[in-house]
């Protein structure tokens, strides 16, 4: 069998890993005893040498240690190396954090980075300016439920890092004796948390959740990263870079988010934005003490003070005080009805509210004129300029918020409208083309189609509550708190004209002689088929009269591309080759109608679902299809990794901006995709395709197989999201989500989606190794899809995969399908090596092998008690301990993998 991984020098990340695993043993020591350590010690060891060495008699003692241990050492041992697997996690990150370069080196995953290296292509930092002054950069958090660690699991492993990092930073012995103790404090109250979640998440615990990285991170460090930028390229910049969010607005398959939903989503959303405005409008009253009889102000700040109606005698002569007291009197106003709650700490003075973001924006604005006119550009970076970013990129919504629903709800809500009315009785039986004329009709004029004495089905009246109250939450908290509405499952034109035709209905579309919108629907293209459909399918939308007006203004249309269910459809290569073709046939459909294109990328965090380095992916888009402007999702364990911590958050955003304005403005390294190279793709994504379905869809037996031999069963059972696995209550690869589908396969190391099929499609394709290696060497997108596999197959074990094909009842069934598998996994391995030149996996990223041989030893144990608790239980063993057992390993595992949903 390939070798996983090459082997190289221990790292730092070792010497950190060893670090706190010391510090965690000596709290398990301490609050559980030297049995407890000693069981927990000898199998770590066990496992160790089994990867450092290898062996038979070595993999033997491991699993003879492993059943030994009784139901209730099995469940405080997973506890353990779940814990020591969020210890690798902490020292990695750390290390992350603290990367440092060498003297006068520039990062090109940096935006100073990218505009030196852009300056050797003959790009000037002027241009790279002005591609910002239109740009629009946005990655959207969403609810994905991947995610398997606590909230106060994420807190915990902030505390140990930050005590990890005062340890190393003590400047003397006494001190470092104090942080090692508070180190040890920290270690030993992450030990007694409780990894696993008691009660399902619902939507508002992930609205809370999401709000969550605001709050630790983006509130603080996008402000920061502006100022940077701005001295970066000695010009302003518009605030080009915003968060959005799907939690709270993305319906699609979830019944649990209603308008209440979305109300108090944004309610939440706001009372984070403007408790973190008060704050520092109050922090900036207590520094700018500033005298009127030492120093000029200007008119207009003497006239904010005036109207502030602050009369204290100690601060008349302190008009900035005065000033500030006032802004904040009419925030304070504002928040009861943004929020929903009383201001935490009231002003004393009378004040309207802010009717909007704009307003305090604009008064804050007087503040920073007055003060740089009068004392210099020092004031032109600090605290108060940092606000007046904060409030120009979050206003009072925080985050936009999408609204997305599958295409077949909008077209039943229509139905039923359209029946009830008296318009049409059968929209249903309608084809496109009379569909789209009776739509287009119902826009041309304003009569409404929904009446509140009629009476509808449940369906229709939560989606007319629901875009009710999204009117409703413009109307309180500014035009960018929803700007799009992502059409689910988009085939026709009819699918994108029906949300128009909802829209109005509340208000959002006014038709007219200038029809115009205040929400757009915006189409996602998921399957294989769908894919190779949309640009037909935007070319007839765009043509449209209608169409052509509302987008006059903006010149702008954005096209969702989905990466996990293409991936569910076709294969890893198949998927990531159409996506690449869909993206340059929407750039020339786009182009035609002489229009922006804006993708918006529903990437993963597994790479079966399109994840991998953001950086590296922006690289390697197709040529044009960027040009500033991209939205990228965030998902699951993904967002955390990226954005808990401030100072990867920092990293994680400059690193997006950098790819963008490499991926806009550096020439390509290849020509022009040529015919060769895509007569090439074309062949090798074909037969991958026909591959994977041959196995996935047109095995006899083979959804029996997946439910057996992996924990999807195991894993629904997780509170760890609020949405239903399945779309449809049929035991299907079809009904199934592509989330559950992915974690399952990471879960049991088969990894499957994110590369079967690809040694099958070099072995028939017909083109050579050296062709192969050469196009790997020179496009961008070639090596980056590669590369993104040869991550998931170093996590894979088809040791470990075949282990748990084992509980499969039919073994025929499961030996056939599992010598498939193994067999493709083989020629995988193999065809990967032969074109990157490689002798091993990640010979080319030593760093990532050194941290991925970090993990294993802790992950295979997990993986082996993971097996013989889900045989137990699935042999009608109901204990607790059991089910808990279960879902420790996936904690740990998940933890380990990293992306693995």
């Amino acid at each position: 069998m390939t070798d996983r991984v090459t082997k190289s020098p221990p790292s730092e990340l070792r010497v950190r890993v060893r670090v706190l695993g010391k510090v965690l043993g000596d709290v398990i020591k301490a609050q559980d005893g030297m049995a407890l350590f000693d069981r927990i010690e000898d199998i770590r060891r066990t496992s160790v040498a089994f990867h450092r060495d290898g062996g038979a008699a070595n993999a033997a003692l491991l699993e003879e240690r492993l059943r030994s241990l009784d139901l209730t050492e099995t469940v405080r041992f997973a506890h353990s190396f779940a814990c020591f697997l969020q210890i690798t996690n902490i020292a990695e990150d750390y290390l992350q954090r603290r990367r440092s370069l060498k003297d006068g080196e520039v990062r090109e995953d940096t935006l100073a980075g990218a505009v030196h290296s852009l300056a050797g292509e003959g790009v000037s930092p002027a241009e790279v300016a002005k591609l910002l002054q239109t740009a629009l950069i946005a990655p959207v958090i969403t609810a994905h439920p991947t995610e398997v660690r606590r909230k106060s699991v994420l807190d915990r492993a902030a505390a140990i890092a930050a005590a990890l990092s005062a340890w190393e930073h003590a400047s003397t012995d006494a001190a470092r004796d104090d942080r090692e103790v508070e180190l040890l404090r920290e270690v030993a109250i992450f030990w007694r948390t409780r990894l696993l979640r008691g009660a399902r998440l619902g939507v508002i615990d992930e609205i809370e959740n999401a709000v969550s990285f605001f709050e630790r991170s983006f509130l603080e460090e996008l402000p920061r990263l502006y100022a940077r930028w701005t001295r970066d390229l000695a010009s302003t910049l518009p605030s080009f870079l915003r968060i959005g969010s799907w939690v709270g607005g993305d319906r699609d398959g979830n019944p649990f988010v209603t308008d209440e939903v979305q109300r108090q989503a944004f309610a939440r959303q706001s009372r984070a934005a403007l408790l973190d405005y008060l704050d520092r409008i109050h922090a900036l009253g207590a520094d700018l003490s500033i005298s009127s009889t030492l120093t000029k102000v200007s008119p207009a700040l003497q006239a904010l003070a005036d109207l502030s109606q602050d009369d204290s005698p100690q601060r008349e002569d302190e008009p900035y005080r005065r000033a500030l007291r006032g802004v904040y009197a009419r925030l304070a106003a504002a928040y009861p009805a943004l929020t929903g709650e009383a201001v935490p700490r009231p002003s004393s003075l009378p004040a309207e509210p802010y009717p909007d973001a704009v307003a305090l924006k604009a008064d804050l604005q007087t503040i920073l004129d007055s003060l740089i006119e009068n004392h210099g550009e020092i004031f032109a970076e600090g605290p108060l300029p940092r606000l007046i970013r904060a409030v120009d990129c979050f206003g009072f919504h925080l985050a936009t918020l999408d609204l997305r629903q599958n295409s077949a709800v909008h077209a039943r809500t229509i139905a039923e409208l359209l029946a009830v009315a008296g318009v049409c009785p059968d929209y249903g039986a309608l084809d496109e083309e009379a569909r789209r004329r009776l739509l287009l009709g119902e826009l041309s004029h304003g009569r409404l189609l929904y009446s509140p004495y009629a009476d509808y089905s449940d369906e229709t009246r939560r989606e007319y509550a629901v875009l009710s109250q999204a009117a409703r939450s413009r109307a309180l908290y500014g035009p960018q708190a929803i700007r799009a509405y992502i059409v689910s499952n988009t085939q026709s034109v009819s699918d994108l004209l029906e949300v128009y035709v909802l829209l109005k209905e509340v208000g959002l579309f006014h038709p007219g002689e200038k029809p115009r919108t205040e929400v757009f629907a915006e189409p996602l293209f998921e399957t294989i088929g769908d894919l190779r459909a949309a640009p037909d399918t935007m070319r007839a939308y765009l043509g449209l009269p209608l169409i052509r007006t509302l987008l006059a203004e903006g010149r702008l249309q954005e096209v969702m591309i989905g990466y996990s269910d293409s991936n569910k459809d076709g294969s890893y290569l198949t998927s990531t080759w159409e996506l690449h073709q869909a993206s340059r046939a929407l750039l020339a459909a786009t182009d035609e109608a002489g229009l922006r294109l804006q993708l918006f990328h529903g990437r993963g965090g597994t790479v079966g679902r399109g994840g991998g380095s953001s950086y590296d992916a922006l690289l390697a888009q197709p040529e044009g299809t960027v040009r500033g402007r991209i939205r990228i999702t965030e998902q699951g364990e993904v967002v955390a990794n990226k954005y808990a911590d401030p100072q990867l958050a920092e990293q994680s955003l400059e690193t997006i901006v950098a790819g963008v304005a490499l991926a806009s403005l550096r020439k390509p390294a290849v020509e022009r995709l040529g015919e060769k190279h895509a007569a090439t793709l074309d062949a090798l994504s074909q037969a991958s395709m026909e591959a994977y379905r041959g196995l996935v869809y047109e095995t006899p037996g083979f959804v029996d197989y997946f439910y057996a031999a992996t924990p999807l069963t195991e894993i629904v059972e997780l509170n760890i999201g609020s949405r239903p696995a399945s779309r449809q209550p049929t035991r299907s690869i079809e009904g199934l989500r592509a989330i559950p589908w992915v974690f399952s396969w990471s879960q049991s190391r088969t990894m499957l989606p994110g590369w079967y099929g690809f040694g099958s499609a070099i072995a028939t394709s017909g083109v050579s190794t050296q062709q192969l290696h050469d196009l790997h060497e020179a496009w961008p997108f070639f090596a980056t899809t590669l590369s993104n596999m040869e991550m998931v197959l170093a996590k894979s074990d088809m040791h470990i995969a075949h282990r748990y094909s084992d509980l499969v009842e039919d073994k025929a069934l499961a030996e056939t399908i599992f010598g498939r598998i193994e067999a493709e996994w083989e020629r995988t391995c193999e065809a990967l090596l032969a074109i990157n030149g490689q002798t091993a996996l990640l010979d080319r990223y030593p760093d990532l092998a050194e941290a991925l041989r970090t993990r294993l030893p802790y992950i295979d144990p997990l993986n082996h008690l993971q097996i013989e608790l889900i045989r137990r239980r699935r042999a009608g063993d109901s204990h607790e301990a059991v089910r808990e057992g279960i879902h420790l390993t996936i904690n740990g595992i998940a933890a380990g993998l990293r992306n693995s949903g």
